[in-house]
């Protein structure tokens, strides 16, 4: 990395809890949410989350089905995916359950006001390196490249996509990951390089079943933000960043949306995510969606 090195406290904001279900005063609460609404990494240096014996066995690269990412859970229908071995998958499920009911319990705690509205819930379980995915994959799907989260055909219309990090690597191994400046600065530098929206292309994605829901003016943005950014090697090697190392046991969150961060290396570590709509923020002037809005002038939903 050559770039302009951001300081730490510009991007990150360090919380000193031990316990996912730890009681948190209401200033620590406030400047949480404020921090993570601006778009800062909260960074929770003592968080782990402990496994068990015949969990810490199910830490191999073949866990997963050959092929696929990570496994996935959705709790909302108790499903999980991308388990090689059925003789594996109640250990999985198990484990996968248990982290999401933490992850819960750290948002109760810490973000009081989102606990009533977040919805969507995924999680997932990632057990290859970082660099498995690296040699194989096109730029767009490269993540040591730093972007901002969009997902070509599941469009969130607006909503935030809010993430849990934490690395159970049982040797020590950090993630080491690079996060980019503030999102409104990011949005001046990519959206020149950003395509025109046709509504009617929009229609027909939809229609066709390649997009989900219709891509809104405001998820061709940030698709084109993402792709813009990642394109770019000069902003790769020269825009404002820092490298954060985060170690085993430690966990973090972040709006994957607004936050610019790169996968540079590590391997096993659980996520959960969630949407949340964007006018149960206790700030929504800071979105994605206002603050484009805002630059051109004009509703994007």
């Amino acid at each position: 990395m050559t770039g302009q090195r951001l300081e730490f406290d510009e991007v990150i904001e360090t919380l000193p809890l031990h316990a996912w279900s730890e009681r948190v005063s209401q200033p620590v609460q406030q400047n949480a949410l404020a921090s993570l609404e601006l778009g800062k990494v909260l960074y929770l240096p003592k968080l782990s989350f402990s496994l068990m014996p015949e969990e810490q066995q199910l830490l191999r690269e073949d866990t997963v089905k050959a092929g696929r990412k990570n496994i996935s859970y959705r709790p909302g229908g108790n499903t999980i995916t991308g388990v090689a071995l059925q003789a594996n998958e109640q250990f999985v499920h198990v484990m996968m359950q248990r982290y999401y009911q933490s992850c819960q319990q750290l948002i109760e705690n810490l973000l009081p006001i989102y606990a009533p509205v977040l919805h969507t819930p995924v999680n997932s379980l990632r057990v290859h390196p970082v660099t498995a995915w690296k040699a194989d994959n096109s730029w767009r799907k490269d993540d040591s490249r730093l972007h901002v989260d969009a997902f070509p055909s599941r469009p969130i219309q607006g909503q935030r996509i809010l993430r849990i990090f934490t690395n159970i690597n049982p040797t020590g191994e950090p993630r080491v990951w690079r996060v980019g400046d503030k999102f409104p600065l990011i949005a001046d530098q990519f959206l020149p390089a950003t395509r025109s929206y046709s509504r009617l292309n929009s229609w027909l994605q939809h229609k066709l079943g390649i997009t989900k829901s219709r891509r809104t003016h405001y998820d061709h943005l940030m698709l084109g933000l993402h792709d813009a950014m990642k394109a770019n090697q000069s902003y790769q090697q020269q825009g404002a960043q820092l490298e954060v190392q985060f170690p085993a046991g430690s966990s973090w969150i972040c709006y994957s949306d607004q936050t610019p961060h790169a996968a540079m290396s590590g391997q096993f570590m659980l996520e959960q995510t969630y949407l949340l709509p964007i006018s149960e923020m206790a700030s929504p002037e800071n979105s994605p969606l206002k603050v484009l809005e805002s630059k051109l002038g004009k509703h994007l939903l």
